[in-house]
């Protein structure tokens, strides 16, 4: 395989793009609660999914390794780990991994930042030269 490269927007942070909100009581039952997505995560989502429609790449299947290059939109402090899980679900949810569960090597690092962030995505298969 040849490795796949490619941009997306920089990904909203785990804690912005999943929210806990309560469930209705019912009677008999007590208060709960549940985690959806959170606005800005389902427009991540979306905006991701359309650049990843105009690659118009088929599922790859098998183990796959990922490199992910963040670059933010300024220079405050961010955690890399943060990010992983938009990106990772937005290539299952727009068709170009089958799982994201395919990821067997995963890396990520913080490049320098660009007006508005952006994520570079780079996929090969496990074993390749990185």
């Amino acid at each position: 395989m040849e490795a796949l490269r490619f941009e997306l927007p920089y990904p909203p942070s785990v804690n912005r793009a999943w929210r806990t909100v309560p469930v209705a009581r019912t009677p008999g039952s007590r208060r709960g609660f549940r985690v959806v997505m959170s606005r800005e995560g389902r427009a991540y989502r979306r905006e991701a999914c359309a650049r990843l429609a105009a690659l118009g790449r088929p599922g790859l299947t098998g183990p796959l390794r990922i490199t992910i290059t963040l670059h933010p939109p300024d220079r405050r402090k961010r955690d890399a780990d943060n990010a992983m899980k938009a990106v990772l679900d937005s290539l299952q949810h727009g068709g170009v991994v089958l799982d994201d569960a395919q990821f067997v090597d995963q890396r990520v690092r913080m490049g320098e930042p660009v007006r508005g962030g952006r994520a570079d995505i780079e996929i090969t298969e496990p074993g390749a030269d990185p």
